[in-house]
Order: C-alpha cells, then sequence, then structure tokens
C-alpha cells in the first residue's frame, strides 16, 4: 500500500450559499437535494479512485447538510409543549442525514419551530464531513472494503467515521455545543444517526425504512410467531389500515397469504413491521435476553425517534399471590442491569407515564373483558426489578431477596428497566406489560411441560394487548404522548 508524501489538495462539490426558508416542506426538500449531492459526489469519486490503477492526486470530500435557526426574542411559547421551541435567544443548529427517511419528522419540527418563533430556518451545507461509508450505504452494488484492502490508506483519500464525533453528549446532557458555538437543535447529530442506522440493518436484517412509530420488545420467539399472525388478519381486512408486514431480510408480504422465505440464519434482534402508510404502524423486535441486547436495541433504534416503545414479555412473579399468566403493569424500576450506570447514573428516577399506563390497562381491560376491581385478579401494579443475572437464584439468597422485599417488587427480569430507563433518556414514551411465567422464590420454575402449556395460553393474548396499547397511542396527539416529564432544563427543540 502507497501512501502519499504530502496531504492531498480537497476537492469538494459545488457549496450554494445558505438559503432561508419559512416554508417547512420547501426546507425538507432543499435539504434533501444538498444531501444528495454530497453523496453523489461520494459515489462516483470513491467508485473511480476504487477503479482507478494509480493513486488518486486529490482527497475527496462532501459535507452534511445542516438546520440553523437564530432568534434574538424571549419569545413565550405555550407552556404545555414539550417539545418545538429554543429556550432562549441564540443560535441553534443540526445536521442532517437521510432527509427522505425523515421527511415527515423534519417537516413537522421545522414547522413548529417557524410557527413558534416566527422567524426563518436556514437550509445549507454544515462543516461536517460525510464519512464515504454512510454516503453509500444504501448502494447495493458498492462496498467500502477494510483498511487495507484498497490500493491506498482509505482515510488519506476520503472521510471515514469518526467515534471522537459520534456520541451521546447531546441526549445525556453533556452541555454540548458545536464547534461553531451554535447550541444543539436536536438530539443525535447526523454522523450519530448514520451509525445507528447501519446497526439497525445490521442487527436486525431489515431496513430503517420498515420501522414504525410504534415500537413492542419482547424476549421470546413466540410472540413473533403470534404477531405474524396477527398481521396475515388484518392485512385481510381493507379497513385495518395496515398495508404490508416485512419480516427479516427484508422480506415484505401485502396480503393474508403472501410467502416470506426463510431466512438462513436469523440476525441477533430481527424485527418484523406491520405497517401503515403513515409510519403508524408496529414494530416488533425480538431482543431476546439480558440487558445488553436491550441497550443495543433502544440505542439504535432512538435516532428514529418513534413516538412509543413497549416491554411485552416474561418474568419471574414475585409475590405468593401471583399465579402464572397474570400481567405486571410496571409503574417503577428496580435498576441492577448495570448496563446505563454510566449513562444515566442510578439515582436518577424513572417515572412512569401516565398516557402509557392508562392505555396499557386499558388494553389488559379490553381483551380480558375485567373491569375495575375485578381486573386486579389478573394483573398487579408495581415495582419491576431487573437483573443482569439469569441465575440470580441460585447465589446466596438474602441479600437480592432483601433489596426485592424493599423496593416492593412484584417481577423481575433482565429487560424492562434497561428499555425504560434508554426510553427516559432518549425521550422516547416507554412503557412495560409483563406475564408471569415462573415463580422461582415460591418454588415454581419453569419447566418444559408447564411452560408449553403457559406460552399456547397466554402468549397470544398478552401480545394482542401491546398492538391494543399501541393502537391506542396512535389515536393521541403527539404533544399528549410526549410528556414533559423527559424533557431536562436546556432541551433540544427537535424531539
Amino acid at each position: 500500500m502507497l501512501a502519499h508524501a504530502l496531504p492531498l489538495p480537497v476537492v469538494t462539490p459545488d457549496a450554494p450559499a445558505p438559503e432561508a426558508f419559512t416554508d417547512p416542506a420547501a426546507a425538507v426538500t432543499r435539504l434533501a437535494e444538498l444531501y444528495d449531492a454530497a453523496c453523489a459526489f461520494l459515489t462516483r469519486t470513491f467508485s473511480q479512485a476504487a477503479s482507478a490503477p494509480g493513486l488518486p492526486e486529490s482527497r475527496f470530500r462532501a459535507y452534511y447538510p445542516e438546520i440553523r435557526l437564530r432568534t434574538a426574542s424571549h419569545v413565550q411559547v405555550d407552556s404545555r409543549l414539550a417539545f418545538g421551541h429554543v429556550a432562549g435567544p441564540g443560535t441553534y443548529s443540526t445536521t442532517i442525514t437521510r432527509p427522505d427517511l425523515f421527511r415527515n419528522y423534519l417537516v413537522q419540527q421545522i414547522g413548529l419551530l417557524i410557527q413558534n418563533h416566527d422567524v426563518p430556518v436556514w437550509v445549507g451545507y454544515s462543516a461536517t464531513p460525510i464519512p464515504v461509508h454512510f454516503a453509500v450505504a444504501g448502494r447495493s452494488d458498492i462496498t467500502v472494503p477494510q483498511e487495507g484492502a484498497m490500493a491506498f490508506p482509505l482515510r488519506d483519500v476520503f472521510d471515514v467515521p469518526e467515534l471522537s464525533t459520534t456520541n451521546d453528549d447531546i441526549v445525556n446532557g453533556m452541555g454540548y455545543t458545536h464547534e461553531d458555538g451554535s447550541d444543539p437543535l436536536a438530539p443525535f447529530t447526523a454522523q450519530r444517526i448514520d451509525y445507528s442506522l447501519a446497526r439497525l440493518a445490521h442487527y436486525t436484517a431489515t431496513t430503517p425504512e420498515h420501522f414504525q412509530n410504534h415500537v413492542l420488545f419482547t424476549n421470546y420467539q413466540f410472540y413473533v410467531e403470534e404477531f405474524e399472525a396477527f398481521a396475515r388478519t388484518v392485512l385481510g381486512d381493507p379497513a385495518s389500515g395496515y398495508t404490508a408486514f416485512v419480516a427479516p431480510g427484508n422480506a415484505e408480504i401485502t396480503s393474508a397469504d403472501g410467502e416470506i422465505p426463510a431466512l438462513p440464519k436469523l440476525p441477533q434482534m430481527p424485527a418484523y413491521h406491520l405497517k401503515r402508510a403513515d409510519g403508524g404502524g408496529i414494530t416488533l423486535v425480538n431482543i431476546g435476553v439480558g440487558p445488553s441486547n436491550a441497550k443495543t436495541a433502544t440505542d439504535h433504534i432512538a435516532v428514529l425517534r418513534p413516538h412509543a416503545w413497549l416491554m411485552v414479555g416474561h418474568c419471574a412473579g414475585l409475590r405468593n399471590s401471583q399465579r402464572l399468566g397474570d400481567f405486571v403493569l410496571a409503574h417503577a424500576y428496580l435498576r441492577e442491569d448495570k448496563v446505563l450506570d454510566d449513562d444515566l447514573p442510578i439515582w436518577v428516577p424513572i417515572p412512569p407515564l401516565a398516557e402509557i399506563q392508562i392505555a396499557l390497562q386499558d388494553a389488559v381491560a379490553e381483551v380480558t373483558e375485567l373491569e375495575g376491581f375485578e381486573l386486579k385478579r389478573i394483573m398487579r401494579t408495581g415495582t419491576v426489578a431487573s437483573f443482569d443475572n439469569r441465575n440470580w437464584e441460585l447465589r446466596e439468597h438474602s441479600g437480592p431477596v432483601l433489596r426485592l422485599s424493599q423496593s416492593r417488587a412484584v417481577a423481575l427480569d433482565m429487560e424492562s428497566a434497561t428499555i425504560a430507563a434508554n426510553g427516559f433518556r432518549f425521550r422516547v414514551p416507554y412503557g412495560t406489560l409483563l406475564c408471569v411465567s415462573d415463580k422461582p422464590l415460591h418454588g415454581e420454575l419453569k419447566l418444559p411441560g408447564m411452560a408449553t402449556e403457559f406460552y399456547t395460553k397466554q402468549v397470544g393474548r398478552h401480545l394482542l394487548i401491546g398492538i391494543r396499547a399501541m393502537e391506542r397511542l396512535r389515536e393521541m396527539p403527539l404533544d399528549r404522548i410526549h410528556s414533559r416529564k423527559l424533557r431536562s432544563f436546556d432541551e433540544t427543540a427537535f424531539l
């Protein structure tokens, strides 16, 4: 491999002057034009460099587009709003990627800014280079090889992802300010989003375009089978509003009898998408067992800015009065999962969100046909503990059991607290409805025969409750779902 003795001259595409917009749709159209031009430049120059026999004579660079807002007023907006406005006078900006994917989101967020502050937004190129890996990510005919596979050092000629600038400082409240002194307008930078979009495709075997605004997480494959059966049923009903079902490998069906080819090997966290034309459908992700997977999935899905995510999985019941198959609606979490301690200190409370809790409780009542005091026969509301050790009961009991009792915990699993805590951290409304599958403190372990009977009776009903809850949330205005409880002192204007 040959390297250049001196830095190469940098070649960039033409950079038109920033433009002011008071029409949010026109602003997003301009963002798309700038982004597409930058990616086309990098795609073309990379293809030429990869196929040329000699070393490139130039370095090639293109930049993410950006949105910029300048306001000099301490305008007072509706105090009920959790988003759509900046905290005070100043300059705010954010880099943008994939405006095609985020078009509806961007139009909505930009529109609120213009409406609430009565100033235009400015659209132009930023000073942040687009890594070539992300620029060609949507092209099946182009692959960026690993370092050392080309005839020249890739990073000498093209920009590559930089982890030093790909982080969660904004959402973690680290006092982040852009290099030019502007404050952040959105919770994620373009490169952070691109990183997660790539990881989502890897972990779930579906492209980000298929993800819907309402996400269910589960920890068992049985729920996937029920979800596909439900999807086929509603696809057979034109009045349902659902238009397609997508399985890993991006296999898509639009009718009840559509055929889904089986993948030779499922990904680590397969995702399934019951789609609506407006993106208001439901995505189900089987995250498997453990808090690490729960964190990984939510770390990346968060950049899509879903309207809600819920955990619908199995748990250990901790009270003798519970029976196998009972439901647990979490209203607090005992966090012993440990995976988020560095991002969200353990002393931070994770509050229940009223809209989510009501939607889940009402969905349980609808599916079970029980109400009021009778509903308490099959559902407990209380603290859910999440441990990082699946076999905690095989160790010394007194310490963990005492903590569980002191916290008033009614159930234990490995994922729910992680999903709720990351929802809190990323400002994504969250909730948990679990189903008791064993009672280890009372001698009822999850054994094969018992488990089969339990799954047969309860999985379908449990999943349907999660779906019904999401459908209720879908009907709510966004300013009701996205609670002010999730917003800190100095928040970004964008959700």
